[in-house]
């Protein structure tokens, strides 16, 4: 049993009472018969509550949760007393979540039941542990309140956003990609696969005119093409120190990976085979491309368990494994973060040599508070030389892109919030040139 604050504020008003009562003596007998009535009304508020069990909750939310996106998690109350009560609901969420809010007030008639329902946003993958729900009723009195423990504990695994794969599967269902940043990229010259001979519709190339098969057919007939298919698309992610930098509370790392799961997703709707490699110190794991049955769940499986590392990198093992497993030409998406012109040079003569037998593209970050600050305009002597160093900083950015770009190697400098929606048309411009 637990005593409400009404209960509290009634007892001070009595001890008053029983006080006055030294002043004028009358008020000492009303102060002694309004404490047997309250005493009885608090021993009938208690029978109310306690003379059987009327108060049942259960808590229902997705076996896995996605990183980064809102989940939704639902609790269903049902009153089984025959009077009204009115309810505290307290969830335990996983400590990490570091929310002091999820408590709700509701009022439920007799033999009424509702539902509560609350988002969660995870920023790191692991195993997130749920504890009971507490409910706290109370009669129309309010004097004495009785918890219940409800529902049971749960643990909940949170998987890289998978949720961003339906978002991303809806919208091309209703060929609405563009109001997520998807771009309409202009094909560059004929489709390379031969599809069909088919007749002539308005609006063809003439180019595609098969002049036999229009002569056998005496009409005119066209050659249909598609894109190249079964093309690999390899994710390579850098688990190194550079990639635990936070934006918005999710690090780089877990950026990378809600990128690459998606790109993953759309390469193999493409017809492309998608595969994946992490590496630190030490070449990590390896996941050979396909676009069987099952993949992506392989490379879910796979990204839920990575972490990063406080080392360095080590782009010449990187290399020599790549080498080792990876025969056929393919697209290298390597995730990676280079603060300055230094650290990426280090690393150019790897990048150089898997070049030579493969498509490499570089993806690194862009600072989005040192971008901010550069916009600001300074407003003294310390602030202008600050925004100089700024500027230095963000200008080897740049230098990184056209160095790479020199040794034929392709880049892409973005912000971690734009991630996604930038490797895939980044992927999808290289399609449309014929670069792998």
């Amino acid at each position: 049993m637990f005593l409400t604050k009404r209960f509290y504020l009634i007892c001070i008003a009595l001890i008053l009472l029983l006080g006055s009562g030294y002043l004028y003596l009358p008020l000492f007998t009303a102060g002694q018969v309004a404490l047997c009535l309250f005493a009885l009304t608090v021993l009938f508020d208690g029978w109310l509550l306690y003379r059987k069990s009327s108060i049942t909750a259960a808590r229902t939310c997705a076996p896995r949760f996605s990183n980064g996106d809102n989940n939704a998690v639902k609790i269903a109350v049902e009153n089984l007393y025959p009077f009204k009560v009115n309810l505290e609901v307290i969830d335990e969420i996983p400590p990490v979540f570091q929310r002091r809010d999820i408590s709700f007030q509701l009022a439920l008639e007799a033999g009424a039941n509702d539902t509560i329902e609350y988002n969660l946003c995870p920023v790191k993958r692991g195993n997130y542990d749920f504890g009971l729900i507490r409910v706290f009723a109370h009669t129309f009195l309010g004097l004495v309140s009785r918890r219940y423990n409800c529902g049971a504990p749960v643990s909940v695994k949170v998987y890289p956003s998978y949720l961003m794969l339906h978002q991303y599967e809806l919208m091309a269902m209703s060929n609405n990609l563009t109001e997520m940043g998807i771009k309409r990229v202009r094909q560059i010259g004929h489709h390379t696969e031969f599809e069909q001979i088919r007749e002539y519709v308005k609006g063809d190339d003439y180019r595609t005119i098969n002049w036999k098969a229009t002569a056998r057919r005496h009409q005119l007939m066209v050659n249909s093409y598609q894109n190249e298919r079964s093309q690999h698309i390899y994710s390579v992610i850098d688990k190194g120190r550079v990639m635990q930098s936070a934006f918005e509370g999710m690090t780089l790392f877990d950026y990378a990976i809600n990128a690459s799961l998606v790109l993953s997703y759309i390469a193999i709707h493409k017809e492309d085979n998608a595969g994946l490699v992490t590496f630190e110190k030490q070449f990590d794991s390896f996941l050979p491309a396909s676009r069987k049955e099952g993949q992506m769940q392989l490379i879910l499986e796979n990204l839920y368990s990575q972490t990063t590392t406080f080392g360095e990198s080590d782009y010449s093992s990187l290399y020599v494994h790549l080498n080792k497993h990876i025969s056929k030409r393919s697209l290298l998406i390597i995730y990676t973060n280079f603060d300055n012109i230094i650290g990426m040079e280090r690393q150019l003569s790897y990048l150089r040599r898997l070049a030579r037998q493969h498509l490499v593209l570089v993806v690194f970050f862009e600072n989005n508070e040192l971008k901010s600050f550069i916009e600001k305009t300074p407003t003294s002597a310390e602030g202008y030389c600050q925004q100089v160093v700024a500027e230095k900083f963000a200008a080897e950015k740049q230098l990184v892109v056209s160095t790479l770009k020199q040794h034929a190697v392709y880049s892409l400098l973005t912000t971690p919030d734009k991630l996604s929606v930038d490797v895939i048309n980044k992927y999808l411009e290289i399609k449309a040139r014929h670069l792998i």
